[in-house]
């Protein structure tokens, strides 16, 4: 009986250690086959999607772009050339005037007056100087008689010298009058846009005063500073008077809008900066150039290069102080290219070293792109804007909604 115990206490945990173990096999094979059955189950990995494109490889005209200011061709401060009572003011601030137009008015009064007592003399003395020369002549006939004394006519020629002298000088007197009586109305010297009434009315003006300014503004100037380089180009042909096209944009425009010639180059370079002064005339007939507007200026290259890269700027990535893009590599694996880039041209960006013509890069959503990991690439044009498709493709289906 002992012995039948034993003999039970000994199988009993054998028979429970086979039923776990089988257990956890079932388990086990259970989920092995869950596993294969997900793995056949899940689809190939494949890298975010992003829009590529071909280099672009022509002959272009390589431009160059600097930094510059709008400056008006004349600029005139209105000033007072006598003293006086502002008594009008004849324009709206910001408007346009025309060279003559009166724009301030000084009391007449006073200069009216001395320009009246001025002509009273100047006839006084002329009359005096007339009744000189009258006697004068009588004395010659009576010196022909011998009926007067040579002194008496030379004293008589003196006093017509004298008279005369002093006429000449009242007229003067007469004319400051009436010039000073003119400059009450205080007029525009140039066409322009006017600026606002420094002084209104009622206020007494001197001379020292500066009433308003005037600029002009059918043609004006674009001011920027080149490089050594640029002044090695360009230099001798405006000295020669050759012509240099120049290009301009405002902070609100896209591209170079504005065309115009390159006007003046200076004589020497600032050896602080290694820059070089120059300015560029624009016709500006529809007043979008104000002074003081910054513009962005493009230089134009000459004649066109050799075979050229070129690619979109939404496809360069910056690292530190190194440009990159991202080039679709084998397997559509994203590689990461340094790159040594140039001006701007017609929209892309001169490529000078780094990529190859016909190679593949990235366009758009580098924020998703990784170096050696895969993408899918959709193919664009290199000069495809995702912002201007997305427009496109809203307003197209505003269209088709409302109809």
């Amino acid at each position: 009986m002992k012995k039948m115990n034993r003999m039970t206490t000994l199988v009993r945990p054998l028979v429970a250690a086979l039923a776990v173990g089988g257990l956890a096999a079932a388990i086990l094979s259970g989920c092995d086959a869950n596993s294969k059955a997900t793995e056949s189950q899940a689809p190939a990995a494949g890298g975010p999607p992003v829009s590529a494109a071909v280099v672009v490889q022509k002959s272009v005209a390589e431009t160059q772009e600097f930094s510059g200011r709008i400056e008006a061709i004349e600029h005139v401060e209105i000033r007072p050339r006598v003293s006086g009572f502002i008594t009008a003011v004849n324009f709206k601030p910001g408007s346009e005037v025309k060279k003559g137009d009166v724009l301030f008015v000084i009391d007449a009064r006073p200069f009216q007056a001395e320009a009246s007592r001025a002509e009273a003399a100047a006839n006084s003395a002329r009359a005096k100087a007339d009744l000189a020369k009258l006697e004068l002549a009588r004395a010659e006939r009576l010196l022909a008689d011998k009926a007067i004394a040579q002194r008496e006519f030379d004293e008589r020629a003196s006093a017509l010298k004298e008279l005369d002298a002093s006429a000449r000088a009242a007229a003067a007197a007469a004319e400051a009058a009436r010039l000073n009586l003119s400059y009450t109305q205080v007029v525009s010297p140039i066409n322009g846009r006017v600026s606002k009434a420094e002084i209104t009315l009622g206020n007494l003006v001197d001379p020292a005063a500066v009433l308003t300014s005037v600029v002009s503004l059918d043609k004006i100037y674009a001011s920027f500073d080149g490089d050594e380089s640029t002044f090695l180009r360009v230099g001798g042909q405006a000295h020669k008077g050759q012509p240099v096209t120049v290009k301009v944009g405002l902070a609100n425009e896209t591209g170079f809008p504005h065309e115009g010639k390159l006007e003046f180059v200076d004589n020497q370079l600032d050896v602080r900066t290694g820059s070089v002064r120059m300015r560029a005339t624009f016709d500006n007939k529809d007043r979008a150039l104000v002074p003081g507007l910054f513009a962005r200026v493009q230089l134009d290259g000459g004649t066109a290069t050799q075979q050229t890269l070129l690619i979109n700027d939404r496809a360069v990535g910056t690292d530190q102080d190194r440009k990159f893009v991202f080039v679709v590599g084998a397997g559509n694996k994203a590689e990461y290219r340094p790159v040594v880039l140039g001006p701007n041209v017609d929209g892309l960006r001169v490529v000078r070293n780094g990529l190859k013509a016909g190679e593949k890069i990235v366009v758009n959503g580098l924020q998703r792109v990784r170096p050696g990991a895969p993408i899918t690439p959709e193919m664009v044009d290199m000069t495809f804007d995702p912002m201007a498709a997305a427009q496109k493709v809203a307003a197209t289906e505003a269209k088709t909604s409302k109809e």
